[in-house]
């Protein structure tokens, strides 16, 4: 049993969105990139659109030790979306298999 007075863990940073023009990119962040704008791009050409395309990267924003740190990779959040978008990706996909 944990005491009242015990503090909470602190949880790790959410990981940053992505970088702004002002900060170069590394090249696992440009990889990154360039995989979330032909996703977007994939999915237009199919008459699908995320809401929300992101990249991000495991270190809290240039603040502090962190800002020199290069990234070690950098994922391509899909962030949410609609139950119809969610119908219509998964048609594209399935067309694509069939096809």
């Amino acid at each position: 049993m944990e005491d009242a007075m015990t503090p909470p863990q602190q949880k790790p940073p959410l990981p940053r969105r992505t970088p702004r023009a002002e900060h170069p990119a590394s090249a696992k962040i440009q990889e990154a990139m360039a995989a979330r704008d032909g996703l977007a791009a994939a999915l237009r050409a199919a008459g699908v659109q995320l809401p929300v395309l992101d990249v991000r990267t495991p270190w809290p924003d240039t603040d502090g030790a962190d800002a020199a740190r290069p990234a070690r990779y950098a994922l391509v959040h899909l962030g949410v979306c609609s139950a119809p978008v969610a119908h219509a990706i998964a048609a594209v996909i399935r067309k694509g298999v069939a096809g």
